[in-house]
């Protein structure tokens, strides 16, 4: 049993062509796969704080919803030994987009088990988030003395993401 495919497989932006009607008959796809992503908001959500800090996106493309909950863990993790509870971490971005393949065999007999490109629209698989160029990715509210940490943070998420980012930094009030 194969794994995941790479992340370079949904990587880049497509049309969001699913079929998702309120209708059951007029579904294409019969049922999106659950979100890995387990929160959005983590830390003192009441507090106000002096900065944000965001991570931006450099290119359009897609994310994965099991990418974004990776990224999520070790910032949040990373936060939390570094600040205690002195942060506000919010994921702006929500996984949508249904991933579909189109699953063929191959080896000796591979023929005569798979139908080819008839009927080839494909199973979900996953579902990603669309990134707009220049849009803000995880958001971290901090207090101006926890700037270094809240950068260094979003920096530790960017190998786990995919395309390139950038950090901008927000005064608050």
């Amino acid at each position: 049993m194969a794994g995941l495919r790479k992340g370079i497989s949904y990587r880049f932006l497509e049309r969001p062509y699913t079929r998702k009607s309120k209708f059951k008959y007029k579904n294409y796809v019969k049922a999106v796969p659950n979100s890995k992503v387990v929160r959005y908001d983590m830390g003192d959500v009441q507090k106000q704080y002096a900065v944000r800090v965001d991570l931006i996106a450099k290119d359009a493309l897609q994310i994965r919803h099991n990418a974004i909950e990776s990224a999520r863990q070790i910032v949040n993790r990373h936060l939390i030994l570094k600040l205690k509870n002195n942060y506000y971490l919010k994921i702006r971005m929500y996984p949508h987009h249904v991933l579909r393949e189109n699953k063929m065999l191959t080896g000796a007999g591979a023929d005569r088990m798979q139908t080819g490109m008839q009927l080839a629209f494909g199973r979900p698989v996953g579902i990603a988030a669309q990134i707009r160029r220049g849009k803000p990715i995880i958001s971290v509210k901090v207090d101006k003395a926890d700037i270094d940490a809240a950068k260094y943070a979003l920096r530790k998420a960017t190998p786990r993401l995919p395309g390139h980012y950038g950090i901008a930094i927000v005064p608050l009030q």
